[in-house]
C-alpha cells in the first residue's frame, strides 16, 4: 500500500515538473505601417494671366449721338494697340482680332461686353474658375466669362486660338493674310454663320484694319507705325531667368532670345528685354 502511494506521488511530481518546464510563448502581432496618401489637386484654369503692373485700359467713349461708323472708329482707337500687342506675342493678325471684336461685341456696345468686358463671346467652358455672367445666346442663360478689364478678354481670345488644336492650321498662314484667317476661322468651327468670313473681311477693308498688321510686320510705310513708347519690355530683376520670364509672358526661351539677339541664356539685373520682335532701323 505504501509502495502504491509512493508511486502515485512520484507520478504527480513528474507531471507538475513537466508542465512548469514548458516555456510560455507570446505571439506578437506584426506592426502595420500606415502611409499617408496625399491627393494632389489638379490645377484649374483661372483668370487670364497678364502682368499685374500693366495700366488699366483707357476706353474712349463715343458721344451719345455718334453714328455706327464713328462708334467703330472709337472702338479701334481704344483697342488697336492691344490688338497689335497680341499679334506681337501670339501671331494672330491684329486686323482679325479687331474685326472679331467689332463684330462679336457690337463695337463695344453689346450687353455681354458692357456687363462682363467680354468682347469675343467666350463661354465659361470646363475648368474656368474666374468670374462669370449669364447671358442668352444659343440657349437661355448660358455661362460666359467675365473680365475685370477688356485687355484680359483680348488675351483670352489669343489663348483660346493658340491652345486649341483645331485652330493650329491658321498659324501656318501668312500673318498679313487676313482673308485666309477669316475663312480658316469659319472652317475650324469658330462660328456657324456661313457669312462670318465675309463679314470679317468687310469690316477689315472698310476700316483699313490691315494697316495694323503692316505696322507690326513693318511691311509698309504708314502713319500707324508701332509706337516705340509702348513697346512691351521687361527689366531683369534679382532671381529672374530666361525660363521664368518667357513663361510669365507666354513665350518660349528661344523666342525670347531671338527677340533680343541673345546667343546664350545669360542675363543681368537691370537688363531690358523686348517681349516681341523689334524692327532694326
Amino acid at each position: 500500500m505504501l509502495r502504491k502511494s509512493t508511486l502515485i506521488l512520484l507520478l504527480i511530481a513528474l507531471t507538475l515538473g513537466g508542465c512548469s518546464s514548458k516555456k510560455r510563448v507570446v505571439s506578437k502581432k506584426p506592426r502595420v505601417k500606415t502611409e499617408r496618401t496625399v491627393i494632389a489637386k489638379k490645377p484649374t484654369t483661372s483668370q487670364v494671366e497678364i502682368p499685374t503692373d500693366t495700366p488699366k485700359t483707357e476706353i474712349v467713349t463715343p458721344p451719345a449721338n455718334a453714328t455706327y461708323k464713328e462708334v467703330v472708329q472709337y472702338y479701334i482707337q481704344s483697342y488697336g494697340t492691344i490688338a497689335k500687342e497680341e499679334m506681337l506675342q501670339y501671331g494672330i493678325p491684329a486686323s482679325i482680332t479687331l474685326a472679331q471684336g467689332i463684330l462679336e461685341s457690337g463695337a463695344g456696345r453689346g450687353d455681354l461686353t458692357r456687363r462682363a468686358n467680354n468682347h469675343f463671346g467666350i463661354k465659361c467652358h470646363k475648368g474656368w474658375t474666374g468670374d462669370t455672367v449669364y447671358h442668352d445666346d444659343d440657349e437661355l442663360q448660358e455661362c460666359f466669362r467675365k473680365y475685370s478689364d477688356p485687355k484680359y478678354s483680348f488675351r483670352d481670345h489669343s489663348l483660346f486660338l493658340t491652345q486649341r488644336s483645331r485652330y493650329q492650321d491658321l498659324f501656318k498662314l501668312r500673318k498679313d493674310d487676313y482673308k485666309g484667317w477669316a475663312k480658316g476661322l469659319k472652317k475650324a468651327g469658330y462660328a456657324t454663320d456661313p457669312k462670318y468670313p465675309d463679314k470679317l473681311i468687310s469690316i477689315i477693308e472698310r476700316y483699313n484694319l490691315d494697316a495694323f498688321d503692316d505696322a507690326v510686320l513693318g511691311n509698309k510705310a504708314n502713319p500707324m507705325a508701332v509706337d516705340e513708347t509702348k513697346i512691351a519690355t521687361h527689366e531683369v530683376r534679382k532671381g529672374d531667368t530666361l525660363y521664368n520670364i518667357a513663361r510669365r509672358f507666354n513665350l518660349t526661351v528661344e523666342t525670347l532670345k531671338e527677340f533680343n539677339g541673345l546667343t546664350s541664356n545669360t542675363i543681368s539685373i537691370g537688363q531690358v528685354l523686348y517681349l516681341h520682335p523689334v524692327k532694326n532701323n
